[in-house]
């Protein structure tokens, strides 16, 4: 069963926690672990030390990507705008990068489709972290074409990751 845009606006905010919805259709997302919330934790702490005043970085928030069919996204981490923390519903124009922490259970959806639905939503960076048992995970960095309305393969990463975009930040994901 498909919702509507008014249907999902109706919802209590409890309701729409734990989901995302994608082509009108909602999709459960499975608990987090604690390596993928501290993995999470640590990427905005991170960003949002290095992304100076204009931006913020937090985890679970909501992007609407799309009003019909409605498609809402949570990525583990997203960087917007600052001004719009009070904006409800984020949108891609408010968002400069968001990151996907791949689980059981969400690989093809966080590798390929989410890639491509933030991709021709506009949003300029992705990175998607790929957790591992042992060892540190590791990091897939993705820039915008924007004439290909796809992404470009950035830099990968083990350990520490240390990029100059979209901002100077260093992050050692071995700290889990």
């Amino acid at each position: 069963m498909q919702i509507t845009l008014e249907q999902y606006d109706a919802w209590t905010a409890q309701s729409r926690t734990g989901i995302e919805i994608v082509d009108g259709v909602v999709h459960p997302l499975p608990s987090p672990s604690k390596r993928h919330n501290r993995l999470a934790r640590l990427l905005a702490n991170a960003w949002d030390t290095a992304v100076g005043p204009g931006w913020n970085a937090d985890t679970n928030v909501e992007v609407r990507l799309c009003d019909a069919p409605l498609t809402n996204l949570r990525p583990d981490v997203t960087v917007y705008r600052a001004d719009t923390i009070d904006v409800t519903p984020t949108r891609p124009e408010h968002v400069l990068l968001v990151a996907e922490i791949v689980a059981p259970g969400t690989e093809t959806t966080d590798r390929v489709v989410k890639a491509d639905q933030y991709a021709r939503a506009g949003i300029q960076f992705y990175w998607r972290v790929e957790q591992a048992a042992t060892g540190a995970p590791l990091v897939y960095t993705y820039v915008l074409d924007p004439a290909a309305g796809r992404y470009r393969d950035g830099e990968v990463f083990t350990g520490v990751v240390k990029v100059t975009a979209p901002f100077p930040v260093e992050v050692d994901l071995g700290r889990l």
